[in-house]
């Protein structure tokens, strides 16, 4: 790889990760301010607002925390994000990191976000963090073997564990059209390793906040754009995966990425605030006796469908 196609490569990830931070933010201030009829609050200014405060609010403090590892972690789950990120192709041509184990490589940072959501729960060294980040652990498990299936299913057609070579597959027939449960499947997914909306059982508010309930200030203000940025990066591997990524009419590849992920976005940021929220506990249930077994049969159908 040149230089310049490595500096291209940085930038790309980086404008995406902090434009897609902004657009979550945004489209989520404009949905809650849709559902509550909360008129007043301006959604295009509200995250820089929100980003202003927490940068200059002070910093909480506990006893005895691990202080490197409660730093770390906000930092960590961002520079998970972005990996997802780099996985995405803009078009045939430009892809930032196209590993022939793309598929593999998405599916090791979902159990690295496990462990960096239970370090940001345990570097406290306080009562309601460690509780949130040992409830995530007990339902993570579930969201990765779910998505595992799901991202299987869709590298059958392909041939191939390469993200653009499951792009190009889906040249005559995008794979939500194939694989009509594996979207779904993995929306919820995403909701989940995000702990977003109903999923959010991580930071809930029965737990006083849960493993950010300790944080404030700068250290709050990036595990929130971390969670958001987690959020771009499935919606962006999901318009790859399912909706056929830069492939389009008319309009050039990056346009057609763009549109997908910002559909994706605005699915998962809807479902985040009309699904019903479970108890952990029924969730659990849930996830091994129906969502699991849709996995199955969706990889089940996608090879049946390979073979014939």
């Amino acid at each position: 790889m040149t230089v310049d196609l490595l500096l291209g490569s940085v930038c790309t990830v980086l404008a995406a990760l902090f434009i897609g931070i902004y657009c979550v933010a945004a489209m989520d201030s404009a949905v809650y301010t849709r559902i509550t009829g909360a008129y007043g609050r301006n959604s295009l200014m509200a995250p820089l607002q929100d980003a202003a405060s927490l940068w200059y609010a002070p910093e909480n403090q506990t006893e005895a925390p691990d202080r490197a590892a409660w730093r770390l972690a906000p930092v960590l789950y961002l520079v998970l994000a972005a990996m997802g990120l780099a996985l995405v192709p803009w078009t045939a041509d430009f892809v930032p990191v196209d590993l022939t184990t793309g598929i593999v490589l998405w599916g090791a940072l979902e159990p690295l976000a496990t462990v960096v959501i239970f370090l940001q729960g345990w570097a406290p060294n306080a009562h309601f963090p460690l509780i949130g980040a040992y409830r995530y652990v007990s339902l993570g498990l579930s969201y990765i073997l779910v998505s595992m299936f799901v991202l299987i299913g869709v590298a059958l057609p392909a041939e191939s564990l390469q993200v653009s070579a499951v792009v190009e597959s889906q040249a005559e027939l995008w794979n939500v059209i194939r694989q009509p449960l594996g979207l779904p499947l993995f929306l919820l997914v995403g909701l989940g390793i995000s702990f977003w909306g109903p999923l959010n059982f991580a930071d809930s508010d029965d737990l006083a906040g849960g493993a950010s309930s300790e944080a404030s200030g700068r250290t709050r203000l990036l595990w929130q754009m971390g969670r958001a940025a987690m959020l771009v990066a499935f919606a962006a591997i999901g318009a790859s995966a399912f909706l056929g990524g830069w492939q389009g009419p008319w309009l050039p590849g990056p346009v057609w990425v763009i549109l997908k992920t910002l559909a994706v976005l605005f699915a998962l940021i809807l479902l985040g605030h009309h699904l019903p929220r479970p108890s952990p506990e029924r969730f659990l249930t849930l996830a091994w006796v129906v969502l699991l077994p849709l996995a199955f049969v969706d990889l089940a159908w996608a090879g049946v469908e390979a073979l014939l």
